[in-house]
């Protein structure tokens, strides 16, 4: 019904930059805060970036000035460019969606959030 792809994860060396990239699909009428969230092992998932549907942007303090948070509303994609990464930002990388999708049954239209699979950033050497 709603697909929610993550892409763009590999190794990379300390100093070094990427850019994920997460693709929504699916039988949707709205797309509302898209975000970007990360995983380290033993670690809680937190915040990396979020962006609002009017495009405002929010940031964790151990990524401003270093990360970048993009949207195409038009292809349904938000975009987190990462520059300057550090042996800390290896993580598993998490695009969460709110949005508004078509049911099946009544009601025909509802909202909710979702999340990707993730894709996992190495940063070492």
């Amino acid at each position: 019904q709603v697909q929610v792809v993550e892409s763009g994860g590999g190794l990379v060396q300390p100093g070094g930059s990427l850019r994920l990239s997460c693709a929504v699909s699916g039988r949707i009428f709205s797309i509302n805060d898209m975000g970007w969230y990360r995983q380290a092992p033993g670690k809680q998932r937190e915040l990396v970036a979020g962006i609002s549907d009017d495009g405002l942007t929010n940031y964790a303090d151990f990524v401003k000035s270093r990360f970048i948070i993009s949207r195409d509303s038009a292809k349904n994609v938000v975009y987190l460019q990462m520059n300057s990464l550090k042996p800390d930002d290896t993580a598993v990388y998490f695009c969460r969606v709110s949005l508004g999708y078509y049911t099946n049954s009544a009601p025909a239209r509802s909202w909710g959030t979702w999340w990707g699979e993730g894709t996992l950033v190495t940063v070492s050497s």
